[in-house]
């Protein structure tokens, strides 16, 4: 461990009484020292990165190729104390921001904005299940059998969305939610303080009346850019990565250009490998959030959560977006799909939607 990770370890207490009333109650005071919870830091309010890659470097200045003084290793949590913009692009995988952490500098490219956001647990859960999106760096699921007992399986990270159709006492005997993976239909638990219960009217579609004709998604692979308009008037824009041409030179990973329709809307799914037994390194990425396909390819917007830089492309062929901004967007085209739009079956709404113009 080096001395820069020494001095974070170091600074990792106990909560204070404040964060312990947020939980919900004294009670919950031991959950966050059990093997089943990620550490929890003294500060409230804190800034913290999760590295979202094999391992991220702190380099001594504002450059790649100042020296390095630390390096970090994928799921590490670091407090940052600013941002900085050098308003320099040196490469896609170097953008121009750049956090301030302690000893140095670490790209925020392959870093994650986190928190830590404890929620009291439902004591019913309705058998058609709910979303739900998990509120800490991330949270470690479990899978269960009657041999084998408790054992680990997937992470699910920051801002992933799952549904979950119950829940029951977990290895710690404390609720947890059961988790239903769409993709193979497997079964997987994690803490319930741990994941948000969303409720149905915070996905209401925004201006569902506004005609067909007169909604628009144009993505502009140039610039990096997506927008949207009403009646050819903007009323959105912000800065996406598409897919990265030098990817797979087994299968193309460039976002086809071309006029497109938003075809299906899944609020999470589960993309890569469908794997219980994959590992950290496999390209497995359960609650992916708030996605819209628009090719029958699987090409999709969606919210991302493995990094953070966005306006370069970086993706297998999707349009990646910051999860917030890709939840607007699936509120927003069409068609509709408000929690009792969506099939509690297949967890998706299928409907000819709204424009997609992809262009260079």
């Amino acid at each position: 461990m080096s001395f820069f990770q020494v001095q974070f370890v170091s600074m990792k207490k106990s909560l204070s009484r404040r964060e312990f009333l947020k939980l919900g109650g004294l009670a919950l005071a031991g959950l966050a020292f059990t093997p089943f919870y990620p550490e929890i830091t003294e500060f409230e309010d804190i800034d913290m990165v999760r590295v979202a890659t094999k391992q991220v470097s702190v380099y001594q200045e504002l450059s790649g190729k100042s020296p390095i003084v630390a390096t970090w290793y994928q799921d590490d949590l670091v407090h940052v104390y600013d941002l900085v913009d050098t308003h320099t692009l040196v490469s896609p995988y170097i953008n121009p921001r750049w956090y301030r952490v302690w000893g140095g500098y670490m790209n925020q490219a392959r870093l994650q904005k986190v928190k830590f956001q404890y929620n009291d647990p439902l004591t019913t859960v309705p058998e058609a299940g709910l979303i739900g999106e998990v509120t800490v760096p991330y949270a470690q699921a479990y899978i269960y059998d009657k041999w084998n007992g408790w054992q680990t399986t997937y992470r699910l990270y920051y801002t992933t969305v799952h549904w979950f159709t119950g829940i029951e006492a977990g290895p710690d005997g404390q609720p947890w939610y059961r988790i239903l993976d769409e993709a193979d239909r497997s079964i997987y638990y994690i803490p319930a303080v741990q994941m948000r219960p969303i409720p149905p009217d915070e996905i209401t579609p925004i201006s569902p009346d506004v005609p067909f004709d007169n909604k628009l998604i144009d993505v502009n692979l140039t610039t990096q850019t997506l927008t949207c308009s009403e009646y050819d008037r903007v009323v959105f824009q912000t800065q996406i990565s598409s897919g990265w041409a030098g990817l797979s030179i087994n299968e193309p990973t460039t976002t086809p250009t071309g006029h497109f329709n938003i075809q299906v809307k899944m609020p999470s799914k589960h993309m890569g490998e469908a794997n219980l037994a994959a590992g950290l390194d496999d390209y497995v990425l359960p609650g992916v959030p708030w996605d819209s396909f628009f090719t029958d390819k699987g090409h999709a917007f969606h919210g991302t959560y493995w990094h953070d830089n966005f306006g370069a492309t970086m993706s297998h062929g999707c349009v990646n977006m910051r999860s917030e901004e890709a939840k607007w967007l699936f509120r927003w085209n069409l068609p509709p799909a408000s929690f009792d739009d969506i099939s509690k079956q297949t967890h998706s709404k299928i409907g000819f939607g709204t424009q997609v113009d992809i262009h260079y």
